[in-house]
């Protein structure tokens, strides 16, 4: 089973058929990489089940296979799991030529729809408000935000996607929330882990109530493309779909279809996802720091007052120049957690690097916890620190070993939608309203308060004061 370990870097000794699963010293690696990367060094192996991964460790180590050797580095390893939810179709495939051509598509297309642009911040700063209005609804009472932050930021992705934005309390708009988060959860947790390693075993367990519950969102946007095939005009596309469809028809006549309606569903659910659970489990982070740090989220707020004041939102316009905020933004995503050893890269060819040959396929995983907490690079790493980003004279600055959207060939490509949301929700939130949390969570740190929050059962509770009449945006 373990023929390879001989050729492969070092890495903690597997058990039989296990590998390293249930080594609680080992797995997760955003707790484990540092003990292994002082045993091993900072390239080693673990083992899920009988199939190794190699995991690289550090800014300069990760920075070299996904910058340097973007293409030996940039494959991409398919998962049981995802091989059962996606049929390997639409942009989660491995389809290298179909993958790369629907990542152009997506990524135009996005752009097309103001991507990065004005008219996409507008659009932000619109549900911003909405998400303001919400919060201002529960008049300084305790209350889980959540779901609020998940509806706001869905509605950017939906506005480009479906064409329409939906109403915080559309139960149809909520349970496709809820689904893929439970999927979510599931797959970046440990099991699974589990599922990838015993998939059949897994399959009998938890796969019929995972893919009946994932079946609905794909009929709810099945819905959704019969409603847009009704009412297509190729020369003026409303949304994403639209322009999907269009590129159907233009293909009809193909002998190698690259866009077909199943890759049209499954790629929409993976840009409804991933515009949905990255960026409004930063925002929520970003609320607890402020709660648990109220000494920086004064100062946050007093740089807003300064900027922009209190007769209009925050744009990206302001973002020059209010350096700490966008510091604080920042350090955010560096101070969270990371964890990929569900989605690991792939080895496209036979690579020689820092001294060891890692072979075709294998697995991949650059643990980005260990570049955002990497000593040679950040002055106190393991402290929120939002210096992290400051230069001297207080200015922003950009620091290298800074990869919250991953990097090279297989890097986010809603980056710049991302950071756009994080900037103006974090602002246009802290500009109208004071954070606390309701209990006592004096000897909870930041991250404790965070994984609470996540746990499904959480009984921790946030209030949102709003800061005056007169600061309130209407």
């Amino acid at each position: 089973m373990y023929k390879k370990k001989g050729q492969l870097p070092p890495g903690p000794t597997p058990w039989p058929i296990l590998g390293n699963l249930f080594q609680q010293d080992v797995l997760p690696l955003k707790k484990s990489y540092k003990k292994l990367t002082e045993k091993y060094g900072p390239i080693f192996t673990i083992w899920i089940g009988s199939k190794p991964m190699v995991a690289l460790c550090g800014y300069e180590v990760v920075k070299d296979a996904l910058i340097n050797q973007a293409e030996e580095f940039g494959g991409r390893s398919y998962t049981p799991f995802h091989r059962r939810m996606n049929q390997n179709k639409g942009i989660s495939t491995n389809d290298e030529k179909k993958w790369r051509e629907l990542r152009r598509f997506t990524l135009s297309t996005l752009r097309d729809f103001g991507m990065g642009k004005k008219r996409m911040s507008e659009r932000v700063q619109e549900e911003a408000l909405c998400l303001v209005e919400e919060m201002a609804a529960t008049k300084g009472q305790p209350f889980d935000p959540r779901r609020n932050l998940a509806s706001a930021v869905s509605n950017v992705i939906c506005t480009v996607v479906f064409g329409n934005r939906f109403d915080y309390k559309d139960q149809t708009f909520i349970e496709n929330q809820q689904i893929v988060e439970f999927q979510t959860r599931f797959l970046t947790g440990f099991l699974g882990l589990v599922y990838n390693t015993f998939p059949k075993t897994m399959e009998y367990i938890f796969g019929r109530h995972i893919e009946s519950e994932t079946e609905k969102v794909y009929d709810y946007i099945r819905e959704k493309v019969e409603l847009h095939k009704k009412t297509l005009d190729p020369q003026n596309p409303c949304d994403y779909i639209d322009c999907f469809l269009h590129r159907m028809e233009k293909e009809q006549n193909s002998s190698e279809r690259i866009y077909t309606l199943d890759d049209l569903v499954i790629t929409v659910l993976a840009l409804f996802t991933a515009g949905t659970i990255t960026t409004s489990q930063t925002l929520l982070r970003s609320l607890l720091t402020m709660a648990k740090l109220p000494h920086i989220q004064a100062k946050v707020q007093q740089e807003i007052d300064e900027v922009v004041g209190t007769n209009r939102t925050p744009s990206m316009e302001d973002r020059l120049k209010m350096p700490f905020t966008n510091a604080v933004v920042h350090e955010v995503q560096r101070y969270g957690p990371e964890s990929l050893e569900n989605f690991p890269r792939a080895t496209t060819c036979d690579v020689k690097f820092h001294g060891y040959t890692i072979p075709k396929y294998m697995a991949v995983v650059p643990v980005l916890s260990s570049v955002h907490r990497d000593l040679l690079h950040w002055e106190t790493p393991e402290k929120f620190n939002p210096d992290h980003f400051l230069n001297e004279k207080g200015q922003f600055r950009k620091r290298d070993a800074f990869m919250p959207f991953s990097a090279g060939k297989r890097a986010c490509p809603g980056e710049a939608l991302a950071k756009m949301e994080l900037f103006l929700f974090f602002s246009t939130l802290l500009q109208n309203f004071t954070f606390s949390l309701d209990g006592d969570t004096k000897d909870m740190d930041i991250m404790s308060l965070f994984m609470i929050f996540q746990n499904k059962n959480q009984s921790l509770l946030i209030r949102a004061v709003n800061r005056s009449v007169d600061t309130c945006v209407q």
